[in-house]
């Protein structure tokens, strides 16, 4: 389907859009499954704005996570987009997230579906003119359908719903930062660590930061060691699979730049207790060295899976300036499947590298 270009508001700005195809492309489905039950199309609707539609294709009802669906696109990299080739930085909220519960989940019924639009300039940097290619794909780690098992492909990976991309060209840029974002305060607290700063912490929420901090910069200096080693045993492949030059090479590489961020002086790393929601935390990642931390993460263990020390790893990791990883499995299991099915996606994964460092249970 081709449409012709067309002059918007103000005639400055003219966008061509050239969908490759309006159904969904899928991975391959589990023997229990005829299909993908997810179908999504995506529609340009003018400027950055496209229309998304999720349609549950089945004769059950489908359960998906709230996070998958566009409607929540500022807070999960649900889109790939490049202009001309080269990747287009999201700039939302990268959030560690808890196992979802039953208020995390939308029900989609038989042949239903969701619509959404979606203005990409919001998170995504369009500041460039050029010929923009967009898809919708995200995992559907957590969906299943009438309270059956997750959806699975034959390899046991998450299936995927993904939309065929379509192409926007922009002769002008759209403004960037047209999201606000939020406002750091000019003065945060020192804390006792040094590099370390605070910002509407309690004194108690201080005090477990700082020991939070000493451990995370334990659990880096300590994955930094291993992999500086050469080091390719069962801890490696668990968390990022079967061996290859480049990719051990780039785990390396993300080691020695989050141990070196941990460790900067001059209160450059500012943890803000202002975050009410029921995540364990999130960053921006073209806003270094600032971690929001939520409800989660105080009521973890300092150290061990899923700790205190260990969010603080996952979180370093997003910042573009230091791995620049991405959200694509959550949870001890979910990750080490990724590293599984898909290593390179499990090098570019923010919980794999926080189970490496946490290495619970000990692995050589």
């Amino acid at each position: 389907m081709r449409f012709s270009s067309k002059s918007l508001l103000g005639g400055s700005l003219a966008i061509a859009v050239v969908a490759a195809g309006t159904l969904a492309s899928v991975t391959a489905a589990p023997p229990r499954l005829a299909a993908n039950p997810v179908r999504v199309s995506v529609q340009a609707l003018g400027q950055d704005r496209v229309e998304v539609v999720v349609t549950n294709t089945s004769r059950k009802t489908l359960r998906i996570p709230k996070w998958q669906l566009p409607s929540a696109a500022f807070d999960s990299n649900l889109f790939r987009i490049s202009r001309e080739g080269e990747e287009v930085r999201f700039h939302g909220r990268m959030i560690k997230r808890t196992t979802p519960t039953v208020s995390d989940f939308t029900v989609l019924r038989p042949g239903h579906s969701q619509r959404s639009v979606v203005e990409l300039g919001k998170m995504y940097d369009l500041s460039k003119p050029g010929l923009y290619t967009v898809t919708y794909a995200t995992s559907l780690q957590y969906a299943s359908l009438s309270g059956g098992p997750q959806l699975r492909a034959g390899n046991g990976a998450p299936l995927v719903a993904q939309a065929a991309p379509i192409r926007i060209s922009l002769d002008r840029a759209i403004a960037a930062g047209s999201r606000v974002k939020p406002v750091l305060p000019a003065n945060p607290t020192l804390s006792d660590v040094v590099g370390i700063s605070t910002v509407s912490c309690s004194s108690s929420q201080i005090s477990q930061i700082n020991q939070a901090v000493l451990s995370a910069r334990s659990y880096s200096e300590n994955s930094k060691g291993y992999l500086n080693g050469g080091a390719t045993g069962a801890r490696y492949t668990t968390w990022f699979g079967a061996y290859s030059a480049t990719r051990y090479g780039d785990a390396k590489q993300h080691f020695v730049n989050i141990d070196n961020a941990l460790d900067q002086t001059g209160g450059q790393v500012t943890i803000n207790c202002g975050c009410n929601e029921g995540y364990f935390a999130y960053v921006y990642k073209n806003q270094p060295y600032q971690i929001w931390v939520c409800n989660a993460f105080w009521s973890a263990p300092l150290i061990g899976t899923d700790s205190k020390a260990g969010t603080l790893i996952h979180e370093m990791s997003h910042f573009t300036v230091v791995a620049d990883t991405d959200d694509h499995a959550y949870g001890h299991t979910a990750a080490k499947n990724l590293a599984n099915t898909n290593p390179t996606n499990a090098v570019d994964n923010a919980d794999n590298h926080e189970y490496f460092a946490e290495n619970t249970p000990f692995q050589n």
